[in-house]
């Protein structure tokens, strides 16, 4: 399914700005390029585009309010300096799986000043000599690299998943409730028969 299509069917007779969160994981990118989305998702907090054969962000609309972008396991090798322009106020990043060889290639992110958490797993960059220092150096407002901290200690779940624990609670929690009412209903059945055979027997 193209980006596009998928950014429809997500939307639901939904306007856009009534989305903040968006998961168009596994989907088709045209030409290497983010399609479909526009600056009118203004309220838009959490981005997922893992695994949809991007090469570029250059097309990401402007996303004030975005603080979380999955773009793993896609083909981006540079032009990161748009998402500073973009998504000013991004705290997560994750580019793992990406064509990112150098250091100067994520230089640009330390415009993103309230950039918390960036991941760069299965990148080629990660295996640069001191590549932890120099990326903490590189980006001073950084707590996570990879899931840890400067002193390796591992990042508390709500930091390392961003938005993803609390994706999609709320079907959850419905349908455990109405599975545990069900269950309640047929253990009042069974006691209510129970009680009924005592009283036959009774008789």
């Amino acid at each position: 399914m193209d980006m596009k299509k998928r950014i429809h069917l997500e939307l639901r007779n939904r306007t856009p700005s009534d989305v903040k969160e968006l998961v168009l994981d596994n989907c088709r990118s045209n030409e290497g390029k983010i399609e479909g989305l526009t600056d009118e998702f203004e309220e838009l907090e959490f981005l997922s585009t893992i695994n949809v054969g991007l090469t570029s962000v250059a097309n990401l609309p402007k996303l004030n309010k975005l603080k979380k972008l999955e773009l793993s396991d896609n083909r981006i090798s540079g032009g990161l300096e748009v998402l500073a322009e973009k998504c000013p106020n991004l705290t997560h990043l994750n580019l793992s799986g990406n064509k990112i060889k150098d250091l100067s290639t994520i230089e640009p992110l330390e415009k993103l000043e309230n950039l918390k958490s960036l991941d760069l797993f299965n990148c080629e960059v990660t295996n640069l000599n001191d590549y932890r220092d120099n990326v903490f150096k590189l980006l001073p407002q950084l707590t996570y690299l990879d899931g840890y901290d400067r002193d390796d200690k591992e990042a508390p779940d709500s930091d390392a998943e961003g938005y993803e624990e609390g994706y999609n609670d709320g079907e959850v929690d419905d349908e455990e409730e109405e599975e545990e009412a069900a269950a309640e209903e047929e253990r009042g059945e069974k006691r209510k028969r129970e009680a009924d055979d005592e009283g036959d027997e009774e008789d």
